[in-house]
This record gives structure tokens, sequence and C-alpha cells, in this order.
């Protein structure tokens, strides 16, 4: 059963829960500004002691969302608790791949991701020996571009830092490095993800054994998904990346993506 903490706040269930990983984008914040009753709730939670994480799919180092969510005006303390799928990627990129060559698929803005092998960055995606996807180049926003542009090269394996597939920018939807991932799963080619919903980037960013979790997000595919995956109970954001979906049957909409969602919420507050 779901039960709709809409009007009852999180501060019904808090003491439940050791740990919390909490969505940063479509949860904190819509990409260009904090949800203040977001914020609230870290306070409170701070304020009992609960350990949480702000988790996201971003492909960044986490010092580069950190500094978003600052400039945003997240205090420093809150904001160290970021872990970006975007830093696991180069964590297993460091030890795994030491020393190969890359093509980068992905925005310009992602450059600090590997600044430090950026010598190993190949201008053309035949020389490289694996692709590192972060998202979409920033003059090509059609994905049928990415399906003819890498049909030739679906022998190379792909390492995508974001496997969400869409994300709102304020009123606007963006396709994200996920879609370009799938795109290249259809047409033969192997991909390594890094972030939700896959076990990794829990288990490294925080000690979450032997802990009661609660994950809250906004996305079914990755944060509610990621909950069911790792056997946590998870809180959907109603008014986040699924709010054009038809949300007046949320049981069809949870089958339609294949999840199990403990608690919703029409957004994060305390």
């Amino acid at each position: 059963m779901t039960v709709n903490l809409s009007n009852k706040g999180l501060s019904q269930i808090a003491n439940s829960f050791d740990l919390f990983y909490i969505d940063i984008w479509g949860v904190l914040h819509n990409g260009i500004k904090l949800n203040q009753d977001a914020v609230d709730v870290l306070s409170e939670l701070d304020k009992l002691g609960k350990e949480y994480v702000l988790l996201t799919n971003a492909p960044r180092p986490n010092s580069d969302v950190i500094k978003f969510l600052e400039k945003l005006g997240l205090d420093e303390e809150k904001s160290s608790k970021v872990y970006t799928s975007g830093q696991g990627s180069l964590n297993y990129l460091k030890n795994e791949k030491k020393d190969l060559k890359f093509f980068h698929l992905g925005p310009k803005r992602d450059f600090n991701l590997f600044k430090n092998f950026q010598s190993l960055k190949q201008k053309k995606i035949q020389d490289a020996d694996y692709i590192i996807c972060t998202g979409l180049f920033d003059e090509y926003v059609s994905l049928e571009f990415y399906k003819n542009f890498l049909s030739q090269y679906a022998d190379k394996e792909m390492v995508c830092t974001n496997p969400d597939l869409i994300v709102d920018r304020g009123d606007v939807t963006e396709y994200c490095a996920g879609s370009i991932a799938k795109i290249f799963e259809e047409i033969g080619g192997k991909v390594k993800y890094f972030g939700k919903p896959y076990p990794l980037v829990y288990e490294k960013s925080i000690n979450n054994k032997s802990k009661a979790v609660l994950c809250i997000g906004d996305n079914l595919n990755t944060d509610i998904k990621g909950a069911n995956i790792q056997n946590f109970n998870s809180l959907f954001i109603l008014n986040g990346i699924h709010k054009k979906e038809n949300q007046n049957e949320l049981n069809i909409l949870f089958k339609k993506y294949q999840v199990d969602v403990n608690y919703i919420q029409e957004k994060l507050k305390w």
C-alpha cells in the first residue's frame, strides 16, 4: 500500500529511518532555483542527527555539483553531502581504463570529468578505445543524429555517466546521457552504467549496511527503481519529471514503470 504524505509531511516517518538518499534535480532544485521546503527537510534531518546523501545522476565530479548548489544558495554543510554518478564513473575510469584513449560524447561543460587525463581524449571516435557519454553534444538535440553517428562504432564500450533518460530544466524537458546509451544498446553496443538505479553508486557514496533506508526522488526509472533493487523504502515526488503524465491512477503509472512505491508526496516537505 502506498501512503500519501503530501498533507502530513516527511516528519511523520523520518524517525523510522537511519539513512536517506535524496535526489537533487527535481527534488532539491529544478535546475534554476532551490526548493526551499526541501532545504528545510535537510535542516530537520540534521537536527535529528540523521544521515543523508544528496545522490544525483549528474555526469560531473562531486566538486562541480557542490559549487552549483552553493551558487543556488545551499550552505556548505548540506552541499558537502553530494555524491554524483560522475564521481563514481571517474573512479572507475581511473582504475579500469588507465592509459586507454577515449572519445567524449557530451557537452563541453562536462570537461572536468576527465580533466586529469585529458591527453587521452581523441578528436575522432574511430581513434578511441572506448566512449565516455555524459549527454548530448551542445549542437545536436535530435536522438536520430546519435543513432546514425554511433551506428559504425557498436564494437566500442560506452561508459554512461548519467543513466537518466530526461530531465526538466525549469519547464523545458531535455534528453540525458541515458537516452544515448539506450540507443547505443539498441544498435548492439555494450554500456557500463554509473548512477541510479545501479547498486554501485549507493554502496560507494556511504556505508548503508544494516541501516533502515529511504530513497527520495522524482524519477521512477532511477530513484524508485533503484530503491526497489536495493530493497530500500521509497518516497516518490509527484511534482517532478513525471508531472506531465497521468497521475490520476498512480497504480497504473507504477505498473507502467514496473516499480513499487511506499510513499508519495507532492513535493518534498517536512
